[in-house]
């Protein structure tokens, strides 16, 4: 086989599995009790996984982040959950405030 004809049956086989899975769970979806028991435990490991992978960016980043002081990232995540709440749940309120707070801190900190 040529290098074209390859990458065809390659693209192919990934969209059949893709959407196999994707049919399959369109199938189970009508016979799955959302309010049991499972759904429950896997919704508390999602929140889980979430505050786990937060606190870590927070206490422990990489990267352009890990330059941040810790004070600095405390605070603007403190002022976006203040913003988030404030602007009833807003993710987006939220999440920006925290963002600009922790680039005025970083700008402030160059400038001393």
């Amino acid at each position: 086989m040529d290098a074209p004809a390859e990458l065809w049956l390659l693209v192919l086989a990934s969209g059949v599995a893709t959407y196999a899975w994707r049919g399959f769970g369109v199938l189970l979806s009508g016979r799955i009790a959302t309010e049991g028991e499972f759904f429950r435990w896997v919704t508390c490991v999602a929140y889980a996984m979430i505050a786990g992978l937060t606190t870590r960016l927070i206490v422990l980043p990489t990267g352009t982040l890990a330059a941040s002081v810790l004070a600095d990232r405390l605070l603007a995540c403190a002022v976006a959950l203040l913003a988030y709440y404030a602007c009833r749940r807003n993710l987006l309120a939220g999440v920006s405030a925290g963002a600009a707070v922790l680039i005025a801190l970083s700008y402030a900190r160059a400038a001393l």
